[in-house]
């Protein structure tokens, strides 16, 4: 059982390295907790802990993990502090949001466009033309474009 313990510790730490790496190059937070738990737990197989039969070992294993999982998260965290995750607007979401006129909106056509945060969406006015700069909100999403009405 000895040399089955650390080949599986050292396959858990090779895997755990490896999602680390795709972590790296693909960051988004999803694979690094699993890969830290997985070096954990190759270390404690390593260590000649049995995380597998031994009550006392499954238990320290699961712990060791928790304790893993939550340093993990808490060193993301500091990593990056008081960023938000960049959200993608969608139609439902545009609703009610202020923005202002790059293009000249009008009813008619769909030439128009407005500034919504980042993004630049094609719109037409709820009635009358509106010119470039002035501020709008949208009252209502259509398809791929927005309706909106000129900020008094």
């Amino acid at each position: 059982m000895l040399v089955e313990g650390l080949a599986l510790g050292w396959i858990l730490i090779v895997l755990g390295a490896v999602l680390l790496l795709v972590e790296v190059y693909q960051p988004g937070f999803f694979i690094a907790v699993p890969a830290t738990v997985l070096i954990i737990l190759g270390a404690l197989l390593l260590l000649g802990v049995d995380i597998f039969s031994s009550p006392w070992g499954l238990i320290i294993g699961v712990l060791a993990a928790l304790a893993a999982a939550a340093v993990t998260v808490w060193l993301y965290s500091r990593l990056t502090p008081g960023k938000e995750p960049p959200r993608t607007l969608s139609r439902d979401s545009l609703v009610g949001l202020e923005g202002t006129v790059v293009v000249p909106v009008d009813p008619e056509t769909l030439a128009g466009k407005v500034r919504l945060g980042s993004m630049e969406w094609s719109a037409r006015s709820e009635s009358g033309r509106i010119p470039a700069g002035r501020r709008v909100i949208v009252v209502r999403s259509e398809g791929v474009h927005v309706v909106v009405k000129e900020v008094m």
